[in-house]
């Protein structure tokens, strides 16, 4: 980490070039010839890549300068050092290397994010007939209850940004009688009078709050930032109305001041329970997904909630260019070394804070979302449509085709499919990879055009499918077995590059490199 007390446009190149050296004696140097204190190190490093246990390396160049492109640059220079000297180890080849920049802004940026759970921080005054205030040593909250059309005002100006520490956003209605915002929508039409009764309520983190002296119009109520943890529901209906609510109409409310992160965070979680919570409702807040769902933005024909259900539409969406969020999670695990965790543990990949942060990285584009997912739904596309032609005639399949089927019908088929074709992409593309989350079809490029790239390599692999038998236990893909085959067709797909290099030469023209 450099520090520097003058004010410079950037920090020096030479110094990001110095971590080439650190590598060299990290990975490469004889252990007998490193000083003691950092012997221990480099061989419980260099072990835990042997065994397999690391997937994953991270360089950052931390300093408290702009950043700039001849860092950038320079960086891209201690990948490829990184790379080669891993590929030396054993089970180092295919490890994914991570380096990043850490200057003035980016540091500016992860403390904002850690900070600020509340980003709509405006102040505002409000009257309430009356509150009852309780506090702890961590927190205080003031009980009340505020007028419909003050919360409708909020929502009206303010829309998703007022559920910024929420897990999810507004879900939107239907008119049915099982749903519950367009029950909450029916009852302020019909019965506003009754509205207080009939409704749990919001409670709002609040940055702080002041209750003054009673007077004529009631109580004074002071906030300073506000963001609805539970109640977004119930916040979004009134504010879908199409039109002020009636004024007799009461809504009631608690704000809560906390001043330590565990307890808001566990407000957060245990006042979601009207609607289930999924596993990926937990980083509908994270910053990766956030910057993720701005990115899709620019897909055509792709849109990714991110593990953020609702927003601040009234209007529940159904599209058929959805990227689910545990598929597009899946086909990350899969096509990034875990076919298992894919097959096995999609819940898991946005609850395990380890697991989560080694598929979803910073790295991580939407464009190289839509490389892995349209992988993956090729794969399932031949799938189904081999599995429905058996089905009407089973003479209509060739027997290759009836391999495939067979192979593709194991458990976790497609996510090993996934696997091997993500450890063939240097063979494939014919270039050195220092990191797979670089690789895309361009920023233009749908998930449905991505599958049609995917084809040809699809045909090959499903056709040399029989060679990956011995990766199933018991009728399912298992790390050990794994281990075991997978290396012998990585071997077999180099092996055969010559004879598929118009194949492979052709793929490699649609892929981009995003570094």
């Amino acid at each position: 980490m450099l520090f520097s007390k003058n004010n410079k446009p950037a920090a020096p190149a030479n110094k990001a070039s110095d971590l080439n050296t650190a590598i060299g004696w990290i990975v490469s140097r004889k252990l007998a010839d490193l000083p003691i204190a950092l012997k221990g190190r480099a061989d419980e490093f260099r072990t835990a890549i042997e065994a397999g246990e690391i997937k994953q390396v991270y360089i950052w160049y931390v300093h408290n300068l702009p950043s700039s492109a001849n860092v950038k640059n320079e960086l891209k220079t201690v990948e490829n050092t990184a790379k080669i000297a891993l590929g030396e180890i054993a089970g180092g080849k295919n490890i994914n290397i991570f380096t990043e920049e850490l200057g003035s802004s980016e540091l500016e940026k992860l403390y904002r994010q850690a900070e600020r759970t509340i980003i709509v921080t405006d102040t505002f005054t409000t009257f309430v007939a009356d509150a009852i205030e309780i506090s702890s040593p961590d927190w205080k909250t003031v009980v009340t209850m505020v007028s419909a059309r003050w919360i409708y005002d909020l929502f009206v100006q303010y829309g998703a940004d007022l559920f910024s520490a929420n897990l999810r956003g507004y879900l939107g209605s239907r008119i049915s009688d099982s749903n519950i915002n367009n029950g909450i929508k029916g009852t302020a039409e019909t019965e506003p009078d009754n509205f207080f009764v009939y409704n749990n309520g919001i409670t709002a983190l609040v940055v702080d709050f002041q209750i003054g002296k009673k007077t004529k119009k009631g109580k004074r109520l002071s906030i300073d930032g506000i963001s609805i943890v539970n109640g977004a529901q119930t916040t979004g209906s009134i504010g879908s109305l199409g039109h002020v609510p009636a004024e007799e109409m009461l809504v009631p409310i608690r704000f809560v001041k906390v001043s330590k992160d565990k307890i808001s965070n566990n407000i957060v979680r245990f006042n979601n329970s009207q609607n289930k919570l999924q596993a990926a409702d937990f980083r509908s807040n994270d910053s990766i997904q956030d910057r993720l769902r701005n990115e899709f933005m620019k897909i055509p024909d792709a849109e990714y909630e991110g593990g953020r259900r609702g927003g601040a539409s009234d209007v529940i969406k159904r599209s058929k260019f959805s990227l689910p969020s545990y598929t597009v999670g899946q086909s990350l695990a899969a096509f990034h070394g875990d076919p298992v965790i894919a097959y096995d543990k999609k819940s898991e990949i946005w609850t395990n804070e380890n697991l989560y942060r080694r598929i979803f990285t910073d790295r991580t584009s939407a464009k190289h979302i839509v490389f892995c997912y349209s992988l993956l739904e090729e794969i399932n596309t031949r799938k189904i449509e081999l599995a429905q032609r058996f089905r009407k005639n089973p003479e209509s399949l060739t027997q290759s085709e009836k391999d495939n089927l067979a192979f593709l019908n194991k458990k976790g088929a497609p996510y090993l499919l996934m696997h091997v074709i993500s450890l063939s992409m240097e063979t494939i593309l014919n270039k050195p990879i220092t990191n797979n989350s670089d690789l895309s079809f361009g920023d233009n490029i749908s998930p449905q055009k991505g599958k049609k790239f995917w084809v040809p390599v699809v045909d090959l692999m499903l056709s040399l499918s029989t060679q990956l038998d011995g990766a199933f236990s018991r009728g399912r893909i298992s790390n050990e077995a794994i281990a075991k085959a997978v290396p012998t067709f990585i071997a077999l797909i180099g092996s055969l590059k010559s004879i598929h290099k118009q194949t492979f030469a052709e793929f490699a023209k649609l892929v981009k490199f995003t570094n």
